[in-house]
């Protein structure tokens, strides 16, 4: 079954064509995360990151499959990016013009992308900014400093500044390529590859850990088998719906009878898929950045309990992740809108009368699934945290990482064969054609 539907997909011109393509990208972005960013150590840029181990440059260093650790063209990644998405989401609520532009369709939409890339384009000049500041402080452990000593003050901070954001445009450049000629979402796939790059070096470091009796080896099997049942939960969660029964009344349009059958409405209990973690990762960036590159005592303290696994780190994280899971899916789903529609096409839940009963009934089903999501997202997302509290398990990559690899390959799996399912029906229709074509000219 498996091997047929590779057959299948490689027979496909164009979707062969598109998988190519998405290929030739992600190496693309690949071969950029090794091209260093002018002025920099690299020996003392290892070092210092080495002795970083479990901090906050490590974890958001995963997103960009190793480039934040080189500071090479695409050290920022696509978070500036997630950021502008999230602002543009925050700020279609509060203003009416961009509220107004998201219910005019494409037009409306081309216009809000075109700001949310402007607005990335801004974060990515700030953060930039603040990492080239941030560099000439930085030294590895022997005192070897991290930029070039030869290099001017100023003339550093703009190269770096340019260098940065025009990786980052480039990568929100590769992403919508993606979208356009190739298959699956760019910026998720973007995000995809870099955490996938890092499995193998986490695979070996975890066998030298047992060689060098640092994890006893009934332990890593132990967690290696919690980590595939964690999938299979991730999977199920993932793939998991809420069928609310519809019915639709018959009528009477002409001569004719339409109407009767029985339907179900489709609700996700995840309907937020992998963003909630995406964007409070993304915002827990800022600050713990920021204060850790400030030397006051009292804002080193605060640094440090905003590092991955700490309890400060992982409140505000739980926090955030229920916020975004309920204002995602409230973005996605408008139970008045889907009442209306229901009572428009003559459809009405069993028992729950048409209009508000059934805006009121589709809400309380949605926000009780939207709890039930966000408390599964904050529990695969804080696992690994309490492993290593309980165990002293370190872990390459968390719960995050965990989401978007399972949720990303979902996705990719989910829209190649629809692409089949489409060209499967397609070439049915030219069959039937083709045969009523034959059968006409017979007659004739």
């Amino acid at each position: 079954m498996i091997w047929n539907t590779i057959q299948n997909i490689f027979r496909i011109e164009e979707l062969r064509q598109r998988i190519y393509f998405t290929l030739a990208i992600l190496f693309v972005f690949r071969l950029g995360a090794h091209i260093p960013t002018p002025g920099i150590d690299g020996v003392a840029l290892t070092a210092f990151f080495e002795a970083q181990q479990g901090s906050i440059l490590r974890f958001f260093d995963m997103f960009t499959g190793g480039a934040l650790a080189r500071l090479t063209v695409f050290a920022l990644g696509v978070m500036p990016y997630i950021s502008a998405s999230i602002i543009m989401q925050l700020l279609t609520v509060v203003f009416p013009y961009l509220e107004r532009l998201s219910k005019e369709g494409e037009a409306g939409r081309k216009k809000i992308t075109i700001y949310t890339r402007y607005g990335t384009i801004v974060l990515s000049l700030v953060q930039a900014f603040g990492i080239s500041a941030g560099l000439e402080s930085m030294a590895a452990p022997d005192g070897s400093p991290v930029v070039i000593s030869t290099m001017n003050t100023w003339g550093f901070r703009g190269l770096t500044v340019i260098t940065l954001t025009a990786g980052t445009a480039f990568l929100m450049w590769v992403g919508e390529q993606i979208n356009e000629r190739g298959i699956g979402n760019g910026i998720s796939l973007i995000i995809f590859a870099g955490i996938v790059v890092d499995i193998p070096g986490a695979i070996i470091n975890s066998i030298r850990l047992v060689q060098t009796d640092q994890i006893q080896p009934i332990l890593l099997i132990i967690v290696g088998v919690l980590m595939v049942l964690v999938i299979f939960a991730v999977i199920f969660m993932e793939t998991a719906y809420r069928k609310i029964p519809v019915q639709y009344a018959k009528r009477m349009q002409g001569n004719r009878m339409y109407g009767g059958q029985s339907s179900h409405l489709p609700l996700k209990i995840n309907s937020s898929g992998v963003i909630p973690p995406i964007f409070a990762s993304s915002i827990l960036a800022f600050p713990a950045t920021i204060t850790g590159f400030i030397t006051i005592p009292w804002v080193q303290a605060v640094s440090a309990q905003l590092m991955p696994g700490r309890l400060l780190y992982s409140l505000l994280f739980v926090i955030m992740i229920f916020f975004f899971a309920f204002f995602y899916t409230a973005i996605q789903f408008n139970p008045v809108k889907i009442a209306e529609e229901m009572k428009r096409h003559g459809g009405y839940i069993p028992g729950i009368r048409p209009g508000k009963k059934t805006a009121e009934y589709v809400n309380g089903v949605l926000s009780r699934l939207t709890f039930g999501g966000a408390i599964y997202l904050a529990a695969v997302c804080i696992l690994p945290s309490i492993l290593f509290v309980a165990f002293n398990v370190p872990f390459s990559f968390g719960g995050t990482a965990l989401l978007i690899v399972v949720g990303v390959g979902l996705d990719l799996v989910n829209q190649i064969e629809a692409f089949l399912l489409n060209q499967n029906y397609d070439g049915f229709m030219r069959k039937t054609k083709r045969r009523q074509t034959r059968a006409a000219s017979l007659k004739l």
